[in-house]
C-alpha cells in the first residue's frame, strides 16, 4: 500500500515521503518539511492512535488523516477523538484520499476554496491547473509545486528550503540549482514582475 499512496495517480501533484514504522515517521516529522500526515493506525512497531497522541501531547498540530481497516463506527470515534483532522476507512480510492487529503490541507490553511486567486492568476489546487487572465497556463508538476508555495505564503519571502522539499523526495538528488530553472520557466509563463528575487534571502510570495 505504501508504494501505491507514493506514486498512485491518485496523488499526483503531492510530493510524498513513506515511512513504515512510527520511529521513521517521528524522525520525518522533526525535519518540519511536511504540510500533512497520511497516518495508518495499524503500524509494524507500534498504533498510529498512539503516535498521533504523542505529537498532539506535544502539541504538533500538523494536519493527520487516519487510514484504518476497521470501519466500526467507535473505531471512527477514537480516531476524531485523539484530534485527528479526517479518517478514512480500507479499501478506498486513490482519488478520494488525494480530495481528502487537499481538502484537510485547505482546512489547515483557513481556505474554504479550492481555488486561490490573486489578482488575475487563479490557482486550481485540486486540478493543478493555473490560468492568467482567464486563459489557461500550462505548467509541469514542480512549477505547480513551487507556484503553489508561493501562493500559500502571502507576505513572506521564501528560501529555496521550502521549495526543494516540495519538489523532491528525501530519495533524490536535489539538483543545486533546480529552484532558479523552474522559476525562470515561471516568469517567462507568467511574466517576470510576477516572481522577485530578494538577493540573499529568496523569492517573495505575493
Amino acid at each position: 500500500m505504501r508504494d501505491g499512496l507514493t506514486v498512485g495517480p491518485g496523488l499526483e501533484g503531492f510530493q510524498v515521503d513513506a515511512v513504515s514504522s512510527t520511529e521513521d515517521a517521528r524522525a520525518g516529522l522533526s525535519t518540519g518539511e511536511h504540510a500533512g500526515v497520511i497516518l495508518d493506525i495499524g503500524l509494524p512497531d507500534g498504533s498510529g492512535l498512539d503516535l498521533l497522541a504523542e505529537w498532539r501531547r506535544a502539541e504538533i498540530m500538523i494536519p493527520v488523516l487516519l487510514l484504518t481497516a476497521r470501519n466500526l463506527v467507535t473505531d471512527r470515534v477514537d480516531g476524531l477523538d485523539a484530534a485527528a483532522d479526517d479518517y478514512l476507512g480500507k479499501p478506498f480510492d486513490l482519488s478520494e484520499l488525494a480530495a481528502r487529503v487537499r481538502a484537510m490541507l485547505r482546512r489547515g490553511e483557513g481556505r474554504a476554496s479550492d481555488e486561490i486567486v490573486l489578482g488575475v492568476l487563479a490557482i486550481s489546487i485540486g486540478r493543478r491547473e493555473v490560468a492568467l487572465a482567464g486563459v489557461q497556463v500550462p505548467v509541469s508538476r514542480r512549477e505547480f509545486a513551487i507556484l503553489h508555495a508561493l501562493a500559500e505564503h502571502p507576505g513572506h519571502v521564501l528560501s529555496r528550503g521550502p521549495f526543494e522539499s516540495r519538489i523532491y523526495g528525501w530519495q533524490e538528488e536535489v539538483q543545486s540549482n533546480a529552484v532558479e530553472v523552474h522559476i525562470h520557466k515561471l516568469r517567462a509563463k507568467l511574466g517576470r514582475e510576477r516572481i522577485e528575487t530578494v538577493r540573499g534571502e529568496g523569492f517573495p510570495s505575493w
